[in-house]
């Protein structure tokens, strides 16, 4: 549009604009493309720089309503219009806009940017701690690691200092006194729009308020906002969806983010693909596929990701005592149970169900995959369950498929693997603590403590049993992926094939909400911040996509390291016997825990399960009417796929073995 040509109006215009009731501070500031219609214009008001495009356009409304471009009933003051708008019945004015091609305006009350704005960028939201400590600075390439990074590493104070000036270097070079509204955007039916920067193909239907923000939607992914929806001092990513009364209080709205049903939130960051509806939210950080549904459901100051809060789930972050100073951690793929309720400060660890009240700051980060049950006031942990749960296995199949970012670029890089160095380290650290336990407490002991809570002995012998298979599991994967579709002649062709491509990746793995990823890295990247190195946002998000691209050759460094110690072998000197005793080990793992998520899912087609169907019949009917609603057992899409899944790693396993037999002793 700045290289559009204007010419000003001739008197004859002007003359017909008067007789259609417009007016003008100055016709002189009033400038119009070479194809202008009057026609179009009616019962307008110009005062300061006016340009404005053609009108040759015609909006298809719903219902088959159609509405030509053009201005009527508005007010414009320093605006400048593309091509093919219509505006329209504005009951306040328009002031210190440029407003793209094909926009449609209709039944708004007021869009005003006043004095300079950086449209929500600089907003600081007291996540994690309402009293702050752990600001984050919001901007509109803010991704869940740059943002993981700045609220969690206080301890690195100059890693806080250069992020924020990052970020206020990008709210500078985006501060203007006047606003955008994006091309093919659509605004009708809506209240007070101030300091807002609207993005193309916009739809705003029925908002009320909109104030400090920035609406970064394209043509690929579109941004909605809906009937209700109040927000102020925020940043909504492309392909969001805000809707049905929702209100947000200095918030960033992730890539592809749904909230609705009156949510309402203040201080807090969802990132890509979190659902939130009906419930409220208070100083949390909510990673990638944080999901909450229910109305009687609070999150406060917690960090969550692949995370689904049960109805009535609720926190507290104090003791009555200094304040709402607390903050608690739910790793990722927890989930809360209907009613459960945790005093922070706590740390579960990653893929637990909490069910129940928990009130003693318990700390599971190196048991996941466990259940936390309250019986009787008390805490009972029981490590490792959650492997062969088949909700467990389906939470991570759905997650890749319910990614809906149709965004090219991806503000979040996410790796979706159930298994990583981050949880298998956990899992051999749990695995350690339950020995421990057991050789300490003495083997018959009815219970063992730990951090705050109670574990069975049952619970803690099957717990040692479940991470031994997890571990297997993981390492003969990497072997055998790292030793695919390839030939050896001899033991020493195997050996050099297993040898990592790079030192990286030894040592402890951090999960950066989304983005699993060597600690050393982490730390390498923090310092390069730290000394300007990476001095904007677009390279840390480079440095990032490296961390994320490379992550399965830094896996298999980490994997590699731990063969040798897992398994007491020397991999300098490893053979094909030795592949095959891991191969073997890697199949009973896989195979049994697929034979338990198996029976676990049988339970859904119990007869217990089909309690409530076939109202009034026989218990035929009632097994009738459960299949035909839910289907049968055998032909269930994840039974049958987990018998697949048995056969072809089976066949996977085989084939490895067949592939280096000539290799092995006799």
């Amino acid at each position: 549009m700045k290289n559009r040509i204007y010419r000003n109006l001739t008197d004859r215009e002007i003359e017909v604009l008067l007789s259609k009731n417009c007016s003008a501070d100055s016709w002189d500031t009033v400038m119009v493309a070479d194809d202008f219609d009057l026609k179009h214009v009616q019962n307008v008001q110009f005062s300061g720089t006016i340009r404005i495009g053609h009108f040759d356009n015609e909006f298809t409304l719903a219902g088959g309503i159609r509405k030509h471009a053009g201005l009527k009933n508005v007010i414009l003051h320093n605006v400048t219009i593309g091509n093919g708008c219509c505006i329209e019945n504005v009951k306040n004015y328009i002031a210190n806009y440029i407003i793209g091609d094909n926009v449609f305006i209709d039944n708004v009350d007021c869009l005003v940017t006043d004095g300079m704005t950086s449209f929500g960028n600089g907003t600081e939201v007291a996540v994690l701690n309402e009293t702050g400590g752990r600001e984050v600075v919001i901007h509109d390439n803010l991704s869940v690691h740059e943002a993981y990074i700045s609220a969690m590493y206080r301890h690195r104070p100059m890693l806080a200092e250069k992020l924020n000036e990052i970020a206020q270097r990008y709210c500078k070079d985006c501060t203007a006194d006047t606003g955008i509204i994006g091309s093919n955007t659509v605004i009708v039916n809506t209240g007070y729009i101030k300091n807002v920067k609207v993005g193309e193909c916009t739809q705003i239907e029925g908002a009320g308020k909109l104030k400090n923000g920035s609406i970064n939607s394209n043509a690929i992914d579109p941004v909605y906002i809906g009937n209700g929806v109040e927000c102020c001092d925020f940043i909504i990513s492309s392909g969001a969806r805000i809707d049905n009364g929702s209100m947000l209080t200095k918030c960033f709205i992730g890539q592809a983010c749904h909230i609705g049903h009156g949510f309402s939130a203040s201080d807090s960051l969802f990132f890509s693909n979190c659902q939130e509806e009906n419930g409220e939210a208070c100083s949390i950080f909510a990673g990638p596929f944080t999901v909450t549904h229910h109305k009687s459901t609070l999150l406060i100051a917690g960090m969550f990701s692949f995370m689904n809060a049960g109805s009535g789930s609720n926190q507290s972050n104090h003791m009555y005592k200094l304040g709402p100073i607390h903050q608690g951690i739910l790793e990722r793929g927890s989930k809360t149970a209907s009613d459960s309720y945790i005093l922070w400060p706590a740390r579960i660890g990653a893929f637990s169900l909490v069910m129940g009240r928990h009130s003693t700051h318990t700390d599971t980060t190196d048991m996941p995959f466990s259940y936390l049950i309250e019986k009787n006031n008390t805490t009972y942990l029981v490590p490792g369950v959650n492997l062969k749960s088949v909700g467990t296995i389906r939470d991570a199949q759905k997650w890749p498929k319910r990614d809906n970012r149709k965004d090219s670029r991806k503000l979040d890089k996410i790796n979706y693997n159930l298994l990583s160095p981050f949880t298998i380290q956990k899992m051999i650290n749990g695995k350690g603590i339950l020995e421990d336990l057991a050789r300490v407490s003495g083997e018959n002991s009815d219970s063992f403590s730990y951090q705050s809570a109670k574990i069975k002995n049952s619970s803690l012998h099957k717990g040692i049993e479940y991470y031994g298979i997890g571990i297997d599991k993981f390492l003969g994967n990497s072997i055998i992926k790292r030793l695919e579709n390839t030939r050896f002649a001899s033991n020493e062709e195997i050996r050099e094939r297993l040898k990592p491509d790079t030192e990286t990746g030894n040592g402890e793995w951090v999960d950066l909400q989304g983005l699993i990823a060597p600690k050393s890295e982490v730390n390498r990247m923090i310092d390069d911040i730290v000394n300007g190195v990476l001095d904007t946002s677009a390279r840390i998000d480079e440095r990032l996509q490296e961390m994320h691209d490379n992550y399965y050759t830094y896996e298999w460094t980490w994997a590699y390291e731990k063969i040798k110690s897992i398994y007491g072998l020397d991999m300098d000197s490893i053979t094909a016997d030795d592949v095959v005793m891991i191969v073997d080990r890697w199949k009973n793992a896989v195979v049994g825990l697929d034979k338990m998520v198996y029976e676990d899912a049988k339970k859904e087609f119990s007869l217990t399960a089909m309690t409530g169907f076939g109202a009034d019949g026989t218990k035929e009917e009632q097994r009738l009417d459960f299949e035909k609603v839910r289907g049968d057992f055998d032909n269930n899409p994840f039974v049958l796929a987990v018998i697949n899944h048995i056969k072809v790693k089976t066949a996977l396993g085989e084939e490895l073995k067949e592939r280096i037999k000539s290799l092995c002793a006799e």
